[in-house]
């Protein structure tokens, strides 16, 4: 099967050669992966090939002009405007968020914040890239960070005043909530219509969970952040494309609400996290939900064996499989301090269970 072919038969749980592979990791361990795979001087594409990667993601390049400047030994994202710094860390190193810009902002500093007009994209270009794939992979638009409303949000205000915006409702806040989930919503619908009949479905991020219970209560949930996950899955139900949400720490809770709106999948699924383990949600979702993710970036694959990964990626194939539906992936993306004998190990093992 193509990995569109492969994609396409998940999300309608019917029967495939395999499950399809997914691929996430941070930088120091995709550069050590890769050169123990021999391809660290191949392009992201071939590396991609080689390991099987069913999927590929769309998106319209920007092309207005800068919204952001950054500060002095800092980074700032071009659309979004967080703010990141460089902290070492003994397996190499990452941008951390910080110097949130809304954080204790008064009203006018929310009513004036950039938003990128979905004027200023190249839809042409997203649309070439598509048709640049022939068919051979599953094309998605969005990623985890579509509209995650909390997250996105938390990076700019700070988690705790988005948090707090949220629960009081602030007017400024809420409004800027709002008006950065309709740029994003018409940016895709835009990249959806010159894209048409090219993408495969779409890919929306909330991370609604800590390791040990629900971030936010489902009352506010269903108030303040379903109203916009709908609008996206609306649009996705008038393309006829399934929606996979990723979904960190503990977020089952919200899952019957997901299926409520058109959800099709749910992303990451961390089995450490309170009610995330494959057979609770088995036996709450499964046949109703597809799954990808469940091998634990904090588990086995980070702290174990070889012999330890294998065993614990065939335990949850072993589970999905008489459910389908099932995307093989790491929970989120691999840490840099896992081994890169793991990774290969964690892959190596998908095809040896279907060989």
């Amino acid at each position: 099967m193509t990995g569109r072919q492969r994609v396409r038969a998940t999300f309608a749980f019917e029967k495939t050669d395999r499950a399809p592979i997914g691929y996430d990791a941070n930088a120091g361990i995709d550069r050590r992966f890769r050169e123990l795979l021999g391809v660290e001087n191949e392009s992201r594409e071939t590396f991609y090939e080689l390991l099987g990667v069913d999927c590929r993601g769309i998106g319209a390049p920007y092309k207005g002009p800068e919204l952001f400047t950054a500060p002095p030994g800092r980074h700032r994202d071009p659309l979004e405007g967080f703010i990141t710094r460089w902290v070492e860390h003994q397996s190499g190193g990452y941008w951390d968020f910080c110097d949130f810009p809304l954080k204790d902002a008064p009203d006018e500093a929310f009513d004036s914040y950039p938003v990128p007009s979905p004027d200023d994209f190249d839809y042409d270009a997203a649309a070439a890239a598509a048709r640049s794939y022939d068919g051979k992979y599953a094309l998605y638009l969005g990623n985890p960070g579509v509209p995650d409303i909390i997250n996105s949000n938390g990076r700019i205000m700070g988690m705790e005043d988005t948090l707090c915006h949220l629960i009081m409702n602030d007017e400024a806040p809420m409004n800027l909530i709002r008006r950065r989930a309709r740029s994003s919503l018409e940016i895709m619908e835009r990249t959806l219509e010159a894209c048409r009949g090219e993408i495969d479905f779409i890919w929306l991020g909330e991370d609604l969970g800590t390791q040990i219970a629900p971030m936010i209560s489902l009352e506010l949930y269903r108030k303040t952040i379903k109203p916009i996950h709908k609008a996206f899955c609306d649009l996705a139900k008038s393309y006829d494309l399934p929606v996979l949400v990723h979904t960190c720490g503990s977020s089952s809770w919200a899952y019957e609400d997901f299926i409520e709106i058109g959800v099709k999948g749910v992303d990451t699924l961390q089995p450490e996290a309170a009610n995330m383990s494959p057979d609770y949600l088995l036996g709450h979702f499964g046949g109703r939900l597809n799954m990808r993710g469940c091998i634990s970036t904090a588990g086995p694959l980070a702290y174990g064996t070889e012999d330890d990964i294998r065993e614990n990626c065939v335990e949850v194939l072993d589970m999905m499989k008489p459910y389908g539906g099932y995307h093989f992936a790491p929970t989120h993306a691999i840490q840099d301090n896992t081994p890169a004998e793991n990774v290969f190990a964690m892959y190596q093992t998908l095809y040896d269970y279907y060989r």
